[in-house]
């Protein structure tokens, strides 16, 4: 057997006309505000915007997110257990207070033991810096050497510009990241995390008694945002990793330097509003459509259509659509007997050779195989002469 292909340009299929959009709401220019900005398509990777991407910057508590993405990986690896408890040093209360009277914290006491998963809330949902601290020097014995891992997991990314200078995010010379980075970092959570990756939609986390929220603004009514992590320090401004799904397509924002947390609110909307409004969903398969055919051995009949299991949509940029392509594979020929409802390739669609959807396929109807041995052997020989 071979893999058996098949493309069309999406244009070319017949159920794009009337899907035309007004280009005068697509092609608006963003007038964004924020002085560090990126916002990209996760799906594809398209870049939708930028502003100084990757110019070196203070991350505040965003970098938080790669304390997370070290925890997650040991999670992922059996190394901890959402359940291994780390006990606070007697000191931990004093040393987060010294952080200042606004240093968010999820009110850990001294001597207390508190377990992973617990932290992980209290560190993504309230950004409390005591949970940061703990999580590090239960892992590690002491910041300084978590604050190595995280160094070496940035390298590990491929982050040209982040360097960790502690756990918290506090404004430190020795400590930045560009928003292209982040971004980086923020889509390996949501890729490679996905289990854990809802924890940043939690609105609210209560530890010792004292109910907090969850201080990323656009949870509270932006629809599809789910994640992940604000900023805020004297020097950095404020910043937010945000993201937010419609309709299959994720957008992923990262920005920074805004002087207001209103500014911050209304700019990660408005970015967002932006982005998602370029796209459009189109149908391009119903259910049970006929999307192809496969050569059947062996059968009583020749060919066997090949139809969707399930409904088929994808959402699209104008210019993607422009050269997109639907790609049909499947494994052939087939041999018989064949079973309707046997799922036998998927059908894809391309942008620029990436793959942004993919649907299975099945056989339409049953092929039984033939009684007579002059026609199984015939069909042998075709096989072996053409391949399939």
């Amino acid at each position: 057997m071979r893999i058996i292909f098949f493309v069309v340009s999406l244009l070319a299929a017949a159920f794009l006309p009337g899907l035309a959009l007004a280009q005068s709401a697509i092609d608006q220019p963003l007038n964004a505000k924020a002085p560090y900005a990126l916002l990209i398509d996760e799906k594809s990777g398209k870049i939708l915007f930028e502003r100084d991407a990757d110019v070196p910057i203070s991350p505040a508590s965003m970098s938080k997110l790669m304390v997370h993405a070290i925890v997650f990986d040991m999670l992922k690896s059996g190394q901890l257990a959402e359940d291994t408890k780390f006990q606070a040093s007697r000191d931990l209360p004093k040393r987060v207070a010294a952080l200042g009277p606004k240093a968010a914290q999820m009110n850990i006491r001294a001597r207390e033991q508190v377990s992973v998963l617990d932290l992980l809330k209290g560190s993504i949902i309230l950004s409390a810096n005591d949970a940061n601290i703990l999580l590090a020097e239960g892992i590690d014995q002491r910041q300084a050497v978590f604050v190595s891992r995280m160094n070496s997991k940035a390298e590990e990314l491929g982050l040209k510009t982040a360097r960790f200078a502690n756990v918290t995010g506090f404004d430190d010379p020795d400590e930045k990241i560009s928003v292209r980075d982040l971004a980086k970092l923020a889509e390996y959570i949501i890729n490679e995390h996905p289990e854990y990756f809802p924890l940043y939609a939690q609105r609210e986390f209560t530890w010792n008694k004292l109910k907090q929220f969850n201080r990323n603004p656009l949870l509270s009514d932006y629809r599809g945002a789910d994640g992940l992590k604000t900023g805020q320090t004297a020097e950095s401004g404020y910043s937010l990793v945000g993201t937010a799904q419609r309709e299959g397509r994720r957008l992923v924002l990262v920005i920074a330097g805004l002087p207001t947390e209103a500014d911050r609110k209304a700019e990660a909307a408005k970015m967002l509003d932006w982005g998602l409004s370029r796209y459009r969903t189109v149908q391009v398969y119903q259910t049970g459509d006929k999307v192809g055919e496969a050569r059947v051995w062996g059968g009583n009949r020749d060919f066997v259509d090949l139809v969707t299991r399930d409904s088929f949509q994808v959402t699209l940029t104008p210019e993607e659509r422009a050269t997109a392509e639907v790609k049909l594979t499947y494994q052939g020929p087939l041999l018989a007997p064949v079973t309707a409802g046997t799922v036998v390739g998927k059908v894809r669609v391309t942008v620029e050779g990436k793959t942004i959807a993919e649907l299975p396929v099945m056989t339409s109807t049953s092929v039984e195989p033939v009684n007579s041995m002059w026609e199984k052997a015939w069909d042998s020989a075709k096989i072996m002469i053409f391949g399939g």
